[in-house]
């Protein structure tokens, strides 16, 4: 999806990026002394200074491609086509940070459209009856609900604010699937009047919709064999549920859900469950569905790129204590290639075809992917020393609370864009917030930024759509929440509206 850049330094691909330090010499060996521009000087003089000292610095103290060690590698994340053009040009994205007055995310749903098409794509040449849920927690722009509505695929909802919201982006009733555990009444009643395909987690919430009288569409969702999970039924509530449904309740079939990003393990318990659909459909239930859920990966970084910080990880890189775990950036089988793989293992497809039962995803993160970025604008810089060497801090007009992975003992590992584009030399630097909690750091490692960021710099952090933007954005310090920004390539130029949710 996307039109071709036009940019003079952002080269016209859709699946490579040329974010800071992709390519960088391997000779550019020397300590950056990139001082600070006479429009923002340093008024200590003493930032200026260290980097004038480590001018005098040899190779000594520095990786074999030339960077210094207390440096981490460079993470060029995949960058869409839209967002190539947008970090090109010169102006636009000054403009729109001009307007908003504040950190903001720039929403692709074009990109979003393609994810869809992309997972439907591999129902259509399995030949099996497949369904899109986007799982909506993962973002709540209005632009992504609308391009499920505009491409057929529907939403998962887990409360009634997700709920009304999907249904005013035009998508149906009926191609919403509710799920979550204990749902609230509220919840039950408005999905069973819009006819709602809703996720049963535990026998009390069965009674009580039940007790609403009306005609609704169930599915029961399976606790894995040895899970210690807290959701689902069991074996023997399993049993109990599908004895007690009838009419006016469909017991339409049955769901499941698993941690982590293992194809065949969702494969196999999709098989499972097709015999468990049979012998509802012998006690007189149509059960012709199964929701494997979500958990499809996604491909952030070249596998090169996350080969090599796998493997010379190091503390001194990091400007705080590491993080104990990451997300896998790299996954070789991401987003709708791990469908195709869940579908091919052990005959699943044909299992699915022969028996005419559906299968249905919730995919939330696999959807977003390249669909979304978040911006901050750069408030101050400082130096600090780490072994000797000198390193920037940076501190931008928002929060950690709007890259949640950094609030999950984690660190979120595509490396920003440093905007606008200028000449320098690579520049260690970390990133924190504008909050006076010490461990508000957007980024805790230091990034091999192309120069020295200075103050009114845009970062431009990319593919956060998934979950980052969303999860745990709080209005600490009575901050603004950023709002969402919708792009979208004109005939002649790239435009830019605010989302359906500020509206």
């Amino acid at each position: 999806m996307g039109l071709a850049g036009d940019g003079p330094d952002v080269a016209a691909r859709d699946t490579v990026s040329d974010a800071p330090g992709a390519g960088r010499a391997a000779d550019d060996s020397r300590v950056p002394a990139h001082r600070p521009s006479p429009a923002h000087p340093d008024p200590s003089g003493v930032g200026t200074e260290r980097w004038r000292v480590a001018e005098s610095l040899t190779a000594e103290g520095l990786t074999a491609e030339g960077r210094p060690e207390h440096c981490a590698p460079p993470m060029p994340a995949y960058i869409e086509v839209i967002e190539q053009r947008l970090l090109a040009d010169p102006v636009l994205l000054g403009d729109i940070a001009d307007t908003v007055g504040g950190p903001f995310h720039v929403m692709f749903p074009e990109r979003v459209s393609h994810n869809i098409m992309a997972f439907q794509q591999v129902f259509a040449d399995s030949g099996v009856d497949g369904f899109v849920y986007f799982g909506k927690k993962a973002n709540k722009a209005g632009c992504v609900a609308r391009a499920c509505a505009e491409n057929g695929a529907g939403i998962d909802v887990a409360s009634t604010g997700e709920l009304v919201a999907a249904l005013a982006a035009g998508v149906r009733g009926e191609d919403l699937m509710v799920t979550g555990p204990a749902k609230s009444d509220d919840l039950l009643w408005l999905a069973a009047r819009h006819r709602a395909l809703i996720a049963i987690d535990a026998i009390d919430e069965l009674d009580r919709l039940t007790a609403l009288e009306l005609p609704v569409r169930v599915l029961l969702r399976v606790l894995p064999e040895g899970s210690t999970s807290r959701f689902g039924l069991d074996r023997m509530e399993l049993e109990q549920a599908i004895q007690a449904i009838g009419a006016p309740i469909t017991l339409s079939g049955f769901s499941f859900h698993l941690s982590g990003y293992d194809a065949i393990a969702r494969s196999e318990q999709a098989a499972t469950l097709v015999g468990r659909c049979l012998r509802a459909r012998a006690d007189g239930h149509s059960a012709d569905t199964i929701s494997i859920g979500g958990g499809f990966g996604v491909d952030y970084l070249e596998a090169s790129t996350w080969a090599d910080f796998r493997n010379t990880l190091s503390d001194n890189w990091f400007h705080t204590n590491p993080p104990g775990d990451y997300y896998p950036y790299h996954f070789p089988v991401p987003g709708s290639a791990m469908l195709g793989a869940i579908t091919t293992h052990n005959g699943l497809a044909e299992l699915l075809r022969d028996n005419e039962i559906r299968l249905a995803i919730e995919p939330g993160r696999a959807l977003l992917d390249r669909a979304g970025s978040s911006v901050f604008r750069v408030q101050g810089v400082k130096t600090r020393t780490a072994h000797g060497n000198p390193y920037d801090i940076l501190t931008v007009d928002g929060t950690s609370l709007s890259l949640s992975e950094q609030w999950f003992d984690s660190e979120y590992l595509p490396d920003p864009v440093l905007w606008p584009q200028r000449p320098g030399h690579l520049t260690p630097t970390c990133v924190g917030a504008t909050t006076c909690l010490e461990s508000d750091l957007l980024s805790r490692r230091r990034i091999p930024l192309p120069r020295r960021a200075r103050t009114g710099d845009l970062l431009v952090y990319p593919n956060t759509a998934g979950y980052q933007m969303d999860s745990n954005e709080s209005g600490f310090h009575e901050l603004p929440l950023p709002p969402k920004v919708v792009l979208r390539a004109g005939a002649d130029r790239l435009r830019w509206s605010l989302d359906s949710t500020l509206r």
